[in-house]
């Protein structure tokens, strides 16, 4: 039995359309549509154009329905960001971007209200000033709140407006801080931060529910009326980890693109005073896992240096930046990528400046900014990989890289030599083949195991692997050494 779906994939700078062919021994996938998604600055505040966005998936799931016979569509996007519905059902307004500064402003006085260690042990969610509690605070102190029935993560958005239904599917709703870890909205937590508990959305797992497109989207889409939405991982790091190619169960992960995660898949949360100080989180998974990560940074800062030499004269690409800072020394200098000093308007000053702080030499041609920043996110990922089996009291043997990250050779290896453990690189569009097979499962095409999913993904997904070199892993353990040491000298 052959099934047809569409996967709408929306990352934090693009968004894509990937048409897929699912059977019990096969996995076919073909990108119809791929779009920019960037915030737009209004009178001093950061928005989505949730708007064009829609506009854009609508345009890719025409496309996929000209090219296949679809009975289903799978959505799944970034995190925490929400937009507010009016009681008469319309949208009140662009949703705010994570990234809009005013959210940090509210931090203290939620903090004030419910203490961040007691936040944490009943939502084990990390400390990001984004974080949709933060919004929604924010939100309340600026009178948004006032008229709002409904608050809906950006993919329940989209999801309701192809189909009219709304719902909080639960792998997103878990990074709010407003879930608890029992999987259910926290109503006291909601009553301490005087929240309105009322406009959160009843809750969905992944695979629970399939809703009819509206008239008025499958004429725009020219989809038939049996074409479904049907309720995925709809955060993308949970779907991309559905689509790990792992072969057993001691397995990391790194979802590696303009945010980088990197955990581990538990059966429960991790919600020791240590984790929550190495600011680790416990978001749910696909059949009730746990992903037990930390967000590292990740290719926004190559992209916003992009943006800014491209604003001073110098167009370069991604691909040539890359191969010319292959060619320079490794671990010449290394900086904590996730240091809030490289959230700047000018991110290679940025970079500079944190080099200094560390005593570490200056990159200074966009070269040896890009290596500083391979290497430097390299180290991050084994710093991280090491703190997270050492609080979840687990062991791996092998790490998978997805994402856009897993296209790039020399990330692949220096994770490899950093971590010292084999790097499997791929697939690239994991979040969009771990939407499918959710699709594919949910209607009955592909059997419950997890693990006969992720081994369909082995077999049918190309990967490369890439094994440490001892003298390189060597070095590393001295270099991450001398970055820990700097880290400490900077904690103090």
């Amino acid at each position: 039995m052959s099934f047809q779906a569409a996967a709408v994939d929306l990352g934090a700078t693009s968004g894509r359309v990937i048409l897929g062919e699912v059977a019990p021994d096969r996995l076919v996938t073909h990108e119809v549509a791929r779009f920019s998604n960037a915030g737009v600055r209004i009178l001093e505040a950061l928005h989505w154009d949730v708007l064009g966005l829609y506009a854009n998936v609508l345009g890719g799931l025409r496309e996929a329905g000209r090219l296949g016979s679809l009975a289903s569509i799978g959505i799944d996007t970034w995190a925490v960001d929400f937009g507010l519905l009016g009681h008469d059902g319309r949208l009140l307004g662009n949703p705010h971007h994570y990234r809009d500064e005013r959210f940090a402003a509210v931090v203290e006085d939620v903090h004030a209200q419910v203490p961040a260690a007691e936040l944490y042990r009943r939502t084990g969610i990390q400390h990001l000033p984004f974080n949709t509690v933060f919004q929604l605070a924010a939100a309340r102190r600026r009178g948004e709140l006032d008229g709002a029935a409904q608050l809906l993560l950006i993919p329940d958005l989209l999801s309701y407006f192809l189909t009219g239904e709304r719902a909080a599917e639960e792998t997103n709703a878990s990074t709010t801080a407003l879930l608890g870890v029992d999987g259910r909205w926290d109503a006291g937590l909601c009553a301490s931060l005087d929240l309105p508990e009322s406009v959160l959305a009843p809750l969905a797992a992944p695979g629970s529910t399939s809703a009819p497109l509206l008239p008025a989207v499958m004429a725009e889409t020219a989809l038939a009326a049996e074409c479904q939405v049907t309720t995925v991982a709809s955060h993308d790091t949970a779907s991309a980890v559905v689509a790990v190619p792992a072969t057993s169960e001691r397995f990391a992960y790194i979802s590696s693109g303009t945010w980088s995660l990197v955990g581990l898949e538990l059966a429960a949360p991790v919600l020791s005073e240590e984790s929550r100080a190495a600011n680790f989180t416990n978001e749910r998974g696909v059949d009730g896992t746990v992903r037990f990560l930390r967000n590292v940074a990740g290719f926004y800062l190559l992209e916003e240096c992009r943006r800014l030499w491209a604003l001073r004269g110098l167009h370069a690409t991604v691909v040539d930046l890359v191969a010319h800072a292959a060619r320079l020394p490794v671990r010449r200098c290394l900086i904590d990528v996730d240091d809030p000093g490289l959230d700047a308007r000018d991110v290679p000053a940025a970079i500079a400046a944190a080099c200094r702080r560390a005593g570490e030499p200056l990159p200074e041609s966009p070269a040896e900014i890009t290596r500083c920043l391979f290497d430097s996110i390299a180290a991050a990922y084994a710093r991280t990989l090491a703190e997270a089996c050492a609080l979840a009291d687990s062991s791996v043997d092998v790490v998978h890289l997805v994402g856009g990250g897993a296209q790039s050779e020399l990330l692949a290896q220096l994770t490899a030599d950093a971590c010292d453990r084999p790097v499997v690189a791929g697939p690239v569009e994991a979040a969009a083949i771990g939407n499918l097979l959710v699709q594919a499962r949910t209607h009955g095409v592909l059997g419950p195991d997890r693990a006969d999913l992720r081994r369909l993904v082995a077999g049918a997904v190309p990967t490369r692997c890439h094994l440490p070199r001892p003298e390189e892993a060597r070095r590393w353990r001295t270099a991450l050494a001398r970055l820990a040491s700097a880290r400490a000298s900077a904690a103090r």
